[in-house]
């Protein structure tokens, strides 16, 4: 099972928005059974509260389907757990290298980077701009994936 991790300030915007976009691309492409994805918070404001409602409304209006859940604030064990951690932004990934000790591993990246972007996913939180955000999560998400299928194993890569 290959793991992935979405990480942003609060875990109600863009980090569920990830995760929710990413599962369905997963199960677009028939990889439900082998990859598991998951968000989490770096910061405390925001642990227990669900999805911001703009984010479930745009991904209400795009069809990509969501569920209620709790924010969750990442740990220590998320590291070992996952294999990559996408982060949203520098301040996430500032908080993702203390908690890791430096990301020894190589494990943490900014979500767009996959997509050759070197630059952040804007918090639609300050921004009020879901439309934005949309178009980037699913831009970094889509690259993962091509990403993703190119290490799966042949067996592995479609049913």
């Amino acid at each position: 099972m290959f793991r992935i991790l979405f990480v942003c300030h609060g875990n109600i915007c863009r980090s569920p928005m990830a995760e929710f976009v990413m599962r369905e691309l997963v199960r677009r492409a028939g990889l439900a059974e082998e990859v598991a994805v998951a968000s989490r918070a770096c910061r405390t404001d925001e642990i227990g509260s669900d999805t911001h409602a703009g984010t479930r409304r745009k991904l209400r209006a795009e069809g990509v389907p969501f569920e209620r859940r709790a924010a969750r604030l990442v740990r220590r064990e998320d590291y070992e757990r996952y294999d990559v951690i996408a982060a949203m932004d520098e301040e996430n990934m500032r908080d993702l290298l203390r908690l890791t000790g430096g990301d020894p591993q190589g494990k943490c990246h900014l979500l767009l980077s996959f997509a050759g972007e070197e630059r952040e996913v804007a918090d639609p939180w300050y921004t009020g701009n879901f439309d934005a955000t949309y178009e980037d999560v699913l831009r970094g998400c889509r690259a993962l994936l091509a990403v993703l299928e190119k290490r799966l194993p042949a067996g592995e890569a479609r049913a």
